[in-house]
């Protein structure tokens, strides 16, 4: 039987040329400077310049949120113009220095000994919540991604990309997480996929406790 799921853990935390984008954990926009330089510095870093923060725009670092960079300045870098975020503009949008540093906001830290990803960008993450004894599992109906291995769409056995569209992908317990990485280099289609959760099979009655019926949450691949 078909039951429901749902999606838990969204994540825009976009990350090129040791520049990342932090929030914090209670929310957007609630760090001040000074916890926003705490931040970073916890993690090995240090609050982004702002030609920090606009060398890892050029590489298609795109975040829709103002953030604390060194200095007490605030600002946010636009790749894509879009009505709702950046005034229809690319570049770096810049608040300036901030006179008052108890405003809150974001952070974007720097750290070039950071995880890279090997060059690609976590463009997101997202973890999908199946009830108690069922299998989540997904279905593409469309999948353009660049041929790179830097550009892929990643499960916990697999990674998929280029053109050719996937088998449906089903976990081996009820939690399954995906993670979309890029290098930014190449603009494609993209992928669509819709998800539901699958009844767990019946173990056969001979079936050991070790046998090809034992399931593990969170770990899935192509079955």
């Amino acid at each position: 039987s078909l039951e429901s799921c749902f999606v838990s853990g969204l994540l825009w935390q976009k990350r090129a040329a040791g520049v990342y984008h932090r929030e914090a954990r209670s929310g957007k926009y609630r760090l001040t400077f000074a916890e926003a330089k705490a931040v970073c510095e916890y993690e090995g870093g240090h609050l982004a310049t702002l030609q920090q923060l606009e060398a890892a725009r050029k590489i298609g670092f795109h975040v829709c949120a103002a953030g604390w960079m060194a200095k007490g300045r605030v600002g946010y870098p636009i790749v894509k113009a879009g009505a709702n975020c950046g005034f229809g503009k690319t570049g770096i949008v810049d608040y300036g220095i901030r006179l008052n540093r108890s405003e809150r906001w974001d952070a974007y830290c720097y750290n070039p000994n950071g995880e890279e990803n090997h060059g690609a960008v976590l463009l997101s993450s997202s973890v999908l919540f199946c009830p108690l004894l069922h299998l989540a599992t997904i279905y593409l109906w469309h999948f353009k991604l660049e041929y790179s291995s830097f550009s892929a769409l990643i499960s916990f056995f697999s990674r998929f990309c280029g053109d050719e569209l996937p088998d449906d992908i089903i976990s081996t317990g009820n939690v399954m997480t995906l993670k979309f990485l890029t290098d930014g280099s190449v603009t494609a289609g993209g992928f669509q996929i819709r998800y539901s959760a699958l009844d767990t099979p019946a173990p056969a009655k001979n079936a050991s406790a070790q046998g090809k019926n034992t399931f593990q949450a969170g770990k899935f691949g192509i079955m």
